[in-house]
């Protein structure tokens, strides 16, 4: 690494709290290296309240970019210049882009789970999907998914005090695609989930249930909801088969797991930075197996 770090090297870099465990550098700086990009990517353990002056520093540093993790990505949408379709809707970002001086936020959360989906056979335009979640990650790809065409989209989320944030995204979606449906039920309605998924083409959950330690729960408690041919995807990645996962593989559902959706927001960000395509399969390979 050292050898490659010039007066010239551009500096990319994660923030977020906790940013230690992330895989991003090494996948990122891999890249760059496989490529003959001078760049180095490091990670920043950045608490929320530090957001704005991170940022201010990243201007003054000349960055090329960075990436935005929890709990930081509603507070840095406040300090950018401009915001994607997707990052502007949502009110967050996981993406800050800096072309001399001026900073872009998007998200591209969402595109790394239609970009997974896309990477096993499966197209969202003209599908009905249903997501389990309001949350970050569950917005995003709620958001995307209606970008790019999808017929109708169900968001199940718990009916709590946030409850209402839901409601003003769906909102928010039927403003911006307005030939989209989308419904929002509460999330402990058995009987309304169940007929919701079985009438949906993709279910995903976008929930933390899955993640240890409720790696032994899922989000859906009635395996009868699922039918051969659905597609059931988890935004969850570790473990990498999740108790979802396996009821809806014992239904004869098509299973996507959560890396691919990891390894996919990290090409869009990186093709945002450099201009270039990730070498997305020896970066599987390394990093994704």
């Amino acid at each position: 690494m050292e050898s490659r770090i010039t007066g010239h090297t551009g500096l990319l870099a994660l923030i977020g709290s906790p940013v230690g465990h992330s895989g991003s550098p090494a996948m990122y700086n891999y890249s760059f290296a496989r490529l003959g990009l001078d760049y180095v990517y490091t990670a920043f353990d950045i608490k929320e309240s530090e957001v704005k002056d991170a940022i201010a520093a990243m201007r003054l540093f000349h960055m090329r970019g960075c990436n935005v993790t929890m709990p930081d990505k509603m507070e840095a949408a406040k300090y950018v210049d401009e915001l994607s379709p997707a990052a502007e809707i949502i009110g967050a970002v996981n993406t800050i882009v800096n072309d001399d001086g001026k900073l872009t936020g998007y998200i591209t959360d969402g595109e790394g789970f239609v970009s997974n989906l896309k990477d096993h056979g499966i197209e969202v335009k003209g599908k009905k999907i249903t997501v389990a979640g309001g949350g970050g990650a569950a917005t995003a790809i709620q958001v995307q998914c209606a970008l790019d065409g999808a017929r109708e989209i169900t968001i199940l989320n718990k009916k709590d005090a946030f409850f209402e944030r839901t409601l003003v995204m769906a909102e928010k979606i039927r403003k911006a695609v307005p030939s989209i449906t989308v419904n929002v039920y509460d999330i402990d309605d058995a009987g309304q989930m169940k007929k919701e998924i079985r009438s949906s083409d993709i279910f995903a959950n976008a929930t933390i249930v899955g993640m240890k330690p409720m790696d032994q729960e899922s989000v859906v408690k009635d395996p009868d909801a699922f039918y051969p041919g659905l597609v059931v995807a988890d935004a969850v990645y570790d473990p990498v088969e999740t108790k979802l996962l396996k009821d809806a593989k014992a239904a004869g559902c098509t299973c996507i797991g959560g890396k691919g959706m990891l390894l996919w927001q990290g090409v869009a960000a990186f093709k945002l930075y450099t201009g270039m395509d990730m070498p997305v399969e020896e970066v599987k390979e390394r990093f994704f197996q």
